[in-house]
């Protein structure tokens, strides 16, 4: 059958029913809807909270760069992303990829907000490469996810070996005296409601940012915590007896 007759064959067919498609539609959006709502936390500073109240200040064409590791999880789930915005991350998990990512986006895009998602771990081993945007006129704003560890590591430990920590306690320099040194903008962050306002001055300062995000090493991702994993774990040997 010729490509033309074919076509005129099945022109009128119906494929796909499409109330059902509807309905599966509407509800997987609802479901990424009440995903994005910040879950209940009691903690000073709520990091879902936080990236939900400043995306109203976020342009539309705002690039985010992601570093490996659970702080992630945060700009992922509870920040919503639509062209022509962007987000950039490595396919294989290179520690140390979100700052020189942010630098390289500023640089080629000097117009566009770029925010750097990077934990205290990955920010110390390219996280000098911030030094390139000052020399050459970009402007990323690093947001450092700092909890003292290398935290998707020590949830892996605690869910397969818990309470036994090895090797990913941190212990950072003076982030802040760091970035200034550097020529950056920069503070520290510890509560819920400093974030927007220092997020805002960090865009308006119109020049390389770091913004030190104190975390609760207990709140290992956006969906766990340390002493969850631990009750897993001790619940799963038990019941292997």
């Amino acid at each position: 059958m010729a490509p033309e007759s074919f076509a005129r064959a099945v022109a009128d067919c119906r494929w796909v029913d499409t109330h059902r498609w509807q309905e599966w539609l509407n509800a997987a959006r609802q479901d990424y809807l009440d995903d994005t709502k910040a879950p209940a936390y009691a903690g000073e500073l709520d990091m879902a909270q936080a990236l939900i109240n400043v995306q109203e200040i976020l342009p539309e064409d705002v690039i985010v760069t992601l570093d490996a590791g659970n702080h992630t999880g945060w700009g992922q789930r509870f920040l919503r992303y639509g062209r022509p915005g962007r987000q950039i991350g490595s396919t294989c998990g290179a520690m140390g990829y979100s700052v020189p990512a942010a630098v390289a986006a500023s640089l080629r895009f000097p117009e566009k907000v770029v925010l750097s998602f990077v934990g205290d771990g990955g920010f110390m081993m390219s996280g000098q490469e911030i030094a390139t945007a000052v020399q050459h006129g970009g402007k990323p704003i690093i947001l450092l996810f700092n909890n003292g560890s290398y935290g998707t590591i020590r949830m892996h430990q605690e869910r397969e070996h818990p309470e036994r920590v090895v090797g990913t306690d941190l212990v950072n320099p003076n982030f802040v005296s760091m970035a200034i040194s550097l020529g950056l903008y920069a503070e520290t962050i510890n509560q819920t409601q400093d974030f927007k306002p220092a997020l805002e001055r960090a865009i308006a300062a119109n020049r390389p940012a770091l913004l030190e995000i104190k975390t609760d090493p207990e709140l290992i991702s956006t969906r766990t915590t340390i002493d969850a994993l631990r009750h897993a774990a001790h619940r799963r040997r038990k019941a292997l007896g």
